[in-house]
């Protein structure tokens, strides 16, 4: 009965002692990975994590945002791209329509970007946002989040384009074509 309860207290500091271990292992990994990086001129966070949106570069062999910036006039090289302002819950999803950059929440739909929130009612300047101090290590977004969206808003777009089409002047709306649900990223393909 005695040595039953040496043993415990031998087994337990010691399962104690692994159990800090892994977690003391786990946290500065954590600490120093790089998830997001801020695109200015809002400091709305890019996806570092994202293979497709943020490839390696050779050069340093870091991941290297698609695009240096997100206004109005950005070109993404491929979409949907993806940007998160941190006291929101769910990130944005970007599109190219031909008035220029647009943007997909879930309860908002479709809207040219940027958000209303990140500019100045009256002047109609941007607003710089101010980033937690931790802000690159933020965690990425859920891969759920991700799978349950895209699909959604890639419809929207496909949907709400035409009408992006209609607001040119005729000539300009007929040299561009529609894109294809196939020309768009997919969730998986985001992760």
């Amino acid at each position: 009965m005695k040595t039953k309860r040496n043993i415990k207290w031998i087994i337990l500091p010691i399962l104690v002692l692994f159990l800090i271990g892994g977690i003391s292992t786990i946290r500065p990994r954590t600490g120093r990975t790089q998830n997001w990086t801020a695109l200015a001129p809002y400091n709305t966070l890019w996806p570092l994590w994202s293979p497709v949106l943020s490839p390696i570069n050779a050069a340093t062999g870091l991941p290297t945002p698609l695009v240096t910036s997100l206004t109005p006039r950005t070109i993404l090289p491929v979409q949907p791209g993806l940007t998160w302002y941190p006291n929101l819950g769910n990130p944005w999803l970007l599109y190219n329509t031909p008035l220029g950059l647009a943007y997909y929440d879930p309860i908002g739909g479709i809207n040219l970007w940027p958000p209303r929130i990140l500019t100045n009612l009256i002047t109609g300047s941007p607003i710089t946002i101010t980033l937690p101090a931790n802000y690159s290590a933020l965690l990425p977004t859920p891969a759920w989040w991700i799978l349950g969206n895209v699909a959604a808003a890639n419809w929207s777009y496909l949907v709400v384009f035409p009408g992006f089409l209609t607001a040119l002047p005729t000539t300009t709306a007929t040299t561009l074509t529609q894109p294809t649900l196939n020309s768009l990223l997919t969730g998986t393909s985001l992760l």
